[in-house]
This record gives structure tokens, sequence and C-alpha cells, in this order.
């Protein structure tokens, strides 16, 4: 594994009706939901480390906190970019930013965890056997 604070990683799409928050559900608006510019981050920050990871392993999303400053309608072509910050163990720290055709349109941090998929998996699937609390 050769994870080093500086690995970048981008993600785009175009906004679709799918993508708004009235269709999410997060809103009622015909413009871009906070969830999916989250989304376009987290693919981001997985693009800019997946390929540096062991056979095996993969990053999943821990932490997010972000703002998005500016509303984007359907139509206009949105950018996400991450730049690898931290590097402490397992855990992954994200400086994220998105960004529509006239500028920016959300910033925050990211956290990611290594894991191993196999062994992730399992225990998801072990929860369905866990008693409800």
């Amino acid at each position: 594994m050769q994870l080093k604070p500086g690995l970048t990683g981008e993600a785009q799409a175009i906004v679709t009706e799918a993508d708004t928050a009235a269709r999410v559900g997060s809103g009622g608006l015909p413009v871009l939901a906070t969830p999916r510019m989250l989304a376009l981050m987290e693919q981001a920050a997985f693009q800019a480390v997946e390929p540096h990871l062991n056979p095996g392993e993969t990053t999943v999303g821990t932490l997010a906190e972000i703002r998005h400053l500016a509303a984007t309608p359907v139509g206009m072509r949105v950018r996400a970019l991450a730049r690898l910050e931290e590097v402490d163990g397992r855990r992954l720290r994200f400086q994220v930013e998105a960004f529509d055709e006239r500028g920016p349109i959300g910033s925050g941090i990211h956290e990611r965890f290594i894991v191993q998929s196999e062994r992730f998996l399992a225990r998801a699937e072990a929860r369905r056997q866990q008693p409800q609390s």
C-alpha cells in the first residue's frame, strides 16, 4: 500500500432529474440534492486511493462534514475533487470540493476507512443474525 497525502481524485456528472432534491427526498426543488453532491465527493475520494490499495482491500465512507454552497439546476455538469490530507493507520481524511460550470458549489471534509472486502461483507451479513435491539 502506497497511500500518502497529496493523492487526488475526481468525479463528474451531469445533473439529471434523478439527482434532484425533489427526487431523492432531501427537499422539494429541482436542483442538485446535497446527498448526490456528497456521493460525487465520496466517489472522487474513493478514486484517489483505490489504485493504491492492496488486493482485497477497499475503502468505506465513515464521516462527512460538508457545506452545500450553491444550487445547480438540471443539465449542468458537476465536478468533485478530493485530496488525501491525512493517513492515520487505516483512516483516510480528505479535503473535498465540488464545482458546477459557474464555480464552487460545495466543500468539506470526508473520511474513509480501509477494510478487507470479504471480512467487511461477512460482518455486514452477520448483522442479519443478530437479535434486534
